[in-house]
């Protein structure tokens, strides 16, 4: 007979398929679910559109707010201070600054202001054309992000304007566009004034010559703006002048202001839209503990057999649980891609064309979607803990043999 020596193999055996080890494990959380995947998706399903439903709302209500700091956010880079009408104060009011300000100042500009407004999601919001002096124009625009002009920069004393890219997009103008004229109440000039210059930035604005403004808008009064060398010393600068000023006549324009104001002007509809989230979290909470509880009566047959053949109720039980957790956890994240998905499609379809702002990553958004699986798992596991309290494997097998 021939001896196996140490060069001969040794057959080995197949290793065991991933379906034979899924059916030796019963008890194992993926093991129904992915064998029963028509009753498994629908449940997943219903998850991730309520979480998708309530972080889409959020983040389009939020885009509110995020809208009015976005259109203004050219205040992050100086501080503007009025005299509220007063021509005579601004001199004091430049030597004050200079003399107490906390950090070093790297530019003060004199301006002039006049109105106009920008579209936004709910109508018309008020906004500002800057005049300044030529050279003041260039650095005001360096300092917003302005990476190139398409055209030029308005002429000294001449009826023209230089806008951002998201004006123009806002507004639907291009160079040549009149944006300022004497027919129109909410841009209101006695010469029309147009559009000789798009500065390519992130940031809204609109700059004219302060010249054209002194010869054509009453009454002659200009305001300061206060620039400090970085973003850090801005926000001390900032806070610094809302403080100084406080109870004086002056009148401060800073992007804190700014900031709070949209957050307390708002605060009534959120409060209104806690109870609106809140109403629906329960409504969808105990729509899919009736799903489970439905879910969970179509297995019955199941757990008797399991536990008519050794299986304890303290693991079906586990395993009952595991299952509904996989399930919600899984719908919670499928839930927070969808709505990351339907955020983009409104940003470009509704509001880049109009450059209306959306964060499309908004923390409080996605944070509010937090309690709905949270609710849904203590609904799902109350269900089917008192499910399995009187839980009768007996009944349950002689049922279904009978």
């Amino acid at each position: 007979m021939k001896s196996l020596s140490d060069t001969d193999v040794v057959p080995s055996v197949p290793a065991e398929s991933k379906r034979t080890k899924r059916i030796l494990r019963p008890l194992a959380p993926s093991t129904y679910l992915l064998r029963n995947l028509g009753k498994t998706i629908p449940l997943t399903t219903v998850i991730m559109l309520a979480v998708m439903l309530v972080a889409g709302i959020i983040a389009l209500i939020d885009s509110i707010p995020y809208s009015i700091r976005t259109v203004y956010s050219y205040a992050k880079e100086h501080v503007g201070i009025a005299p509220r009408g007063d021509p005579n104060l601004l001199p004091g009011i430049v030597k004050d600054v200079k003399k107490h300000s906390p950090v070093p100042l790297e530019r003060v500009i004199i301006c002039h202001i006049s109105g106009a407004v920008v579209k936004s999601i709910v109508g018309k919001w008020p906004f500002l054309a800057l005049g300044l002096n030529q050279a003041d124009m260039r650095y005001y625009a360096e300092r917003q992000h302005t990476k190139s002009v398409t055209g030029r920069y308005p002429a000294k004393g001449q009826p023209e304007i230089l806008i951002s890219r998201q004006v123009a997009r806002n507004l639907g103008y291009s160079i040549g566009s009149v944006v300022l004229k004497p027919d129109d109440i909410d841009n209101y000039s006695p010469i029309p004034v147009k559009v000789v210059g798009i500065a390519e930035s992130d940031r809204w604005f609109m700059i004219d010559s302060i010249e054209f403004q002194l010869a054509n808008y009453f009454p002659p009064i200009d305001d300061a703006m206060f620039f400090a060398k970085t973003p850090e010393d801005q926000r001390k600068l900032d806070d610094w002048a809302v403080k100084h000023f406080k109870g004086q006549r002056p009148m401060v324009f800073a992007y804190q202001e700014i900031e709070k104001n949209s957050k307390e002007m708002f605060q009534t509809l959120y409060q209104i839209l806690n109870v609106v989230i809140g109403v629906l979290a329960i409504v969808i909470t105990f729509m899919m503990g009736m799903l489970m509880n439905i879910y969970q009566s179509q297995r019955l047959v199941e757990f008797g057999l399991l536990q008519a053949v050794g299986y304890t109720k303290r693991q079906i039980l586990n395993r009952v649980l595991l299952e509904s957790f996989s399930v919600i956890v899984i719908g919670w994240l499928m839930g927070l891609v969808a709505t990351f998905a339907l955020l983009n499609i409104a940003d470009r379809v509704l509001m880049q064309p109009k450059a209306f702002a959306l964060d499309k990553l908004d923390s409080l958004a996605y944070s509010y979607t937090i309690p709905i699986p949270f609710c849904i798992l203590i609904v799902a596991t109350t269900t089917v803990i008192l499910r399995f309290r009187k839980f009768d494997p007996v009944s349950i097998v002689e049922r279904r043999l009978v």
